[in-house]
């Protein structure tokens, strides 16, 4: 059962006073583990449960409600802690009173404020019934106790609207402090409030008495002249003769005025006229403004004039205002003309596009002006994309034609010069300053430095890739946005677009695959020229003549092919960005396989070309384990070629591998083995090249050294035998760690078949070693053996008439004085290959030592012990040396031998051997195991 947690306490509200419905935080500890953990919350012993809001363990946030107390503590229930305690209290206030003619911040309820009974005062309005200061004199707000007011006035109420009103209760409250002189006062403003109640509508009335004079007399007046008419007679002839001569008086007067009555018909017909023309003047002024506006670019205007003039005599009967709708119309159709010619001139700004095909959709211009827009567009980049190549194939072929005939010039130039001194050591070169040149001339054709450099330094096909890249991601995505806006309706304007938006999309579906068949063209001509000029082997022959035209005098080199590579990339990753279908995107991913696996290939063959030309730099500086830098310059020289390709294997989103096709992994085996083979052939070289044909003028070996025959002697020359030992050495650490570390970085990239590359350059380097080891041997060992034959038999000597021995003839210290001299040699070069030509030369030695030995038809006495002292003499001084098939040769010599009867023999046997030996102790020092450390000291 879990542990009770700690009852809740609060430690601080804020604020920590207000009236009802006040907002308050309340901070503490333990005061919930969340809304459902909250069971109660009071303040002043008010439920403000409610309205609580649980924000954390140490913040609530509530209402205040309408508490009965007016101070009281924060009580938090909660089902984990129980009921809590408080260190903090809050003090409710009572809200003051608002009047009504009291400005206030918020509304005030006016049903609070006047009595709602019945019967009495029903339809007064509240202002009658609620004055803001009733006695009329300045109110002083007493200090009295709430609380104590409510217990001298039980069940009263200081509000003078209220029933329970107590007039007291209000004096004490609002007038604790006034004078009785100012009481007196209130008292007579009291009575001339009543006063004026009272003769209120009495003052109406008078207000209102001319008014109803003015009617008095006019209807008095009205009845008089009715009364008249009824009483008066008239004679009838009286009459006529009225009649007669108003007649006469009207022809007079018509005859009097006729000139002044024709001309105001006149002047009220110019009047009309002027009218008309004031009036319609929109109209008459439309086609000169229309011509104004359109100067000025105010299409805007144009249009909203135009709509306006449609919509009021469009369908008009009156010939002159048919005559100048005319006019306004022959104008507009020039109008659409012009945005027309504006909307199809290129390059133009998607803003400006969108602006003109909206006033052509306001104008109600013929046809799709969207369509006609993205069509010009489309032919525009693909012009765009064609002229950016012409531009470049001119520039390159103009450049050539320039640097050949400025090489010439240079060349005159300084062979007629005077200053030319052909005896002199240190000529100008033509080729150098032709290069000078050059560049300044290129530089100067550019406008920032930084770009000269680039271009100047780049090939003109990667310039061309970098411009034509550039072209298309800055103008395929205005073309985009332009489709996107064609097929959603933005193009046009609200008005039109109920309307329009249904043609559009109608419109949209209709030409779908034909803008998808635009977008296809663009990228396949985006692909097809680039390919043109870096991968033209990739094109038929007909595309080559559209897409080519470079003169490709050598190709790319991986270095920039990578620069290549990583702008498809971008401008790939741009168009991505457009949401532009990636079927449609598909074909610039097979150009970026298809540079990356070009890529690789060149730059193997870049790097076998450059493998080949190590064997020049070789120095021949042989350090303490006998290797020269040869084999870790052709390690630096794989892995720099490898981390220079690692942007190009690795696979950006949406990439295959260059690995995916059997031909490339194939490929690149067998350019990988060639590098090897080409490395074990440089050696070869090496090793095996004639002595003149090298120079050795820097040979040096290392001073360190601490070898007893640690220096190869200062010559100028190196003998063919220390280059085979060098070589020898070289294979070693090749075989042992260079090839095992090179396969590691191969596996490390991701290659294929490393194991077979592993295979064929291990086996083809052993061949290589076996037969550098065979030649060095046969250098070595050939002179030695040679030489026992003769040794042998000089003076005559004979194995069946021979002296008692009396010690190991020369010719087998001469013998062995050369084992030692070799044994020196490759211990200089190579501490390590001293057992494997150590052994195979007393090989050689003990073969043909027996060999001599098994050919002797007899020996004597003599004999027998003088053969037995050399070959025991032999084997024991190189016996760290020995191999199973020297020890059986030794053993075969041996058997050959008469075997020793006395013990005598064997006793002066023993004594010419421990003579020898320590005879020649200084010289089979190198034949001891321990000699190595002998020879550090």
């Amino acid at each position: 059962m879990s542990r009770a947690r700690q009852p809740p306490l609060v430690t601080g509200i804020s604020p920590n006073e207000g009236i009802s419905w006040t907002k308050v935080t309340i901070r503490g500890e333990n005061l919930g583990t969340g809304p459902t953990d909250l069971l109660g919350l009071t303040i002043c012993g008010h439920n403000c449960l409610l309205t609580a809001e649980w924000m954390s363990a140490s913040k609530i946030v509530c209402r205040v409600g309408q508490a009965k107390n007016d101070k009281g503590d924060i009580i938090v229930t909660t089902k984990s802690g129980g009921k809590g305690t408080s260190t903090v209290s809050f003090k409710l206030l009572k809200p003051e009173k608002i009047g009504i003619l009291d400005q206030s911040a918020v509304w005030v309820d006016e049903m609070n404020y006047y009595d709602m009974r019945t019967d009495r005062n029903k339809g007064i309005p509240p202002l009658s019934l609620r004055p803001a200061n009733p006695l009329g004199i300045e109110i002083d707000k007493g200090r009295f106790p709430q609380k104590d007011l409510e217990s001298l006035f039980p069940g009263m109420s200081a509000d003078f609207t209220s029933e329970n009103f107590s007039a007291a209760w209000y004096l004490i409250e609002n007038h604790s402090t006034t004078s009785f002189d100012q009481l007196k006062m209130a008292v007579v403003n009291l009575k001339k409030q009543a006063n004026k109640k009272n003769e209120g509508s009495l003052a109406y009335v008078k207000g209102g008495l001319s008014t109803f004079f003015e009617a008095q007399d006019a209807l008095s007046a009205i009845h008089q002249k009715l009364e008249a008419d009824g009483t008066e007679k008239v004679e009838g002839s009286m009459t006529q003769k009225l009649e007669n001569v108003l007649n006469r008086a009207s022809n007079t007067a018509d005859t009097l005025f006729q000139e002044v009555l024709g001309r105001k018909d006149k002047a009220d017909s110019t009047r009309n006229a002027l009218n008309v023309l004031q009036r319609f003047k929109f109209l008459f002024n439309l086609p000169l403004n229309i011509e104004r506006n359109i100067q000025k670019g105010d299409y805007d205007v144009v249009i909203n004039d135009y709509e306006k003039a449609k919509s009021l005599f469009g369908k008009t009967e009156v010939q002159v205002f048919k005559k100048y709708y005319a006019e306004v119309e022959t104008r507009i159709e020039a109008l659409r003309e012009l945005l027309l010619d504006k909307l199809l001139e290129t390059p133009s700004t998607l803003h400006d596009q969108k602006r003109y095909i909206r006033y052509l959709s306001d104008l109600h211009a013929p046809g799709d002006p969207a369509w006609q827009c993205i069509g010009a567009q489309h032919q525009w980049i693909l012009q765009l994309m064609h002229n950016c190549k012409e531009s470049y194939v001119k520039e390159q072929k103009g450049k050539d034609t320039f640097l050949f005939y400025l090489y010439i010039y240079v060349c005159n130039t300084l062979l007629h010069s005077p200053m030319l001194d052909l005896d002199s050591d240190v000529r100008p070169s033509p080729i150098g300053h032709l290069s000078q040149t050059a560049s300044l001339k290129r530089g100067s054709s550019f406008q920032s430095g930084r770009d000269d450099a680039w271009r100047y330094k780049a090939p003109q096909q990667v310039v061309f890739v970098e411009k034509l890249t550039k072209l298309v991601v800055s103008q395929l995505p205005n073309f985009w946005k332009l489709w996107v806006s064609y097929v959603n309706g933005s193009l046009f304007s609200e008005t039109e677009k109920s309307g329009q938006m249904e043609r559009s999309k109608k419109n949209a579906r209709q030409r779908q695959n034909d803008f998808k068949k635009m977008i296809q063209e663009v990228m396949h001509s985006l692909v097809k020229l680039i390919r043109g000029a870096l991968l033209p082997f990739s094109l038929r022959e007909g595309e080559l003549r559209q897409y080519g035209g470079w003169e490709m005098k050598s190709e790319l080199s991986g270095q920039w092919l990578t620069h290549v590579i990583q702008t498809v990339r971008l401008s790939s990753e741009s168009l991505t960005a457009l949401e532009i279908p990636n079927d449609m995107l598909q074909i610039i991913q097979d150009l970026i396989l298809d540079l990356r696996v070009r890529c690789i290939i060149v730059t193997l063959q870049h790097t076998a070309e450059d493998i080949k030309r190590l064997a020049e730099k070789e120095d021949w500086v042989v350090d303490n384990e006998g290797l020269t830098s040869l084999p870790s310059q052709f390690e630096q020289c794989i892995i720099h070629s490898l981390q220079s390709l690692k942007t190009v294997l690795d696979c950006k989103p949406g990439e295959a591998s260059v690995f995916q096709q059997q031909k490339t992994q194939e490929d690149v085996c067998q350019l990988s083995i060639g590098i090897m083979q080409g490395f074990i052939d440089c050696l070869e070289q090496l090793s095996t090249k004639p002595d003149g044909d090298i120079d050795t003028s820097h040979l040096s070996v290392d001073v360190s050294s601490p070898d007893l025959f640690g220096s190869i002697h200062e010559e100028s020359s190196l003998s063919s035998e220390q280059r085979l030992l060098i070589a020898l050495s070289n294979c070693r650490y090749l075989e042992r760690h260079t090839f095992l570390n090179i396969a590691e970085h191969f596996e490390k990239h991701g290659f294929q078949g490393v194991d077979k590359i592993t295979q064929v350059s291990m086996e083809s380097l052993k061949e290589l070693d076996q037969r550098l080891f065979e030649m060095y041997i046969e250098f070595k060992a050939d002179p030695i053996v040679g030489s026992l034959e003769p040794g042998i038999y000089a003076g005559y000597f004979d194995w069946k008439d021979c002296l008692v021995p009396t010690g190991v003839r020369n010719y087998l210290k001469e013998a062995l004085v050369n084992i030692i001299a070799v044994h020196a040699e490759v211990f200089t070069i190579s501490k390590d290959l001293v057992p494997r030509v150590m052994s195979r030369v007393v090989e050689a030695v003990s073969e043909e030592l027996s060999r001599l030995m098994q050919c002797v038809s007899s020996f004597s006495k003599n004999g027998a012990l003088q053969a037995k002292l050399e070959i025991c003499a032999l084997r024991d001084t190189v016996a760290i040396y020995l191999t199973p098939e020297s020890k059986s040769s030794f053993k075969q010599a041996l058997e050959a031998l008469p075997q020793l009867s006395s013990g005598t023999d064997r006793k002066l046997l023993e004594e010419l051997l421990n003579k020898f030996k320590s005879s020649m102790h200084l010289q089979l020092t190198c034949f001891q195991a321990s000699s190595s450390a002998m020879m550090k000291t």
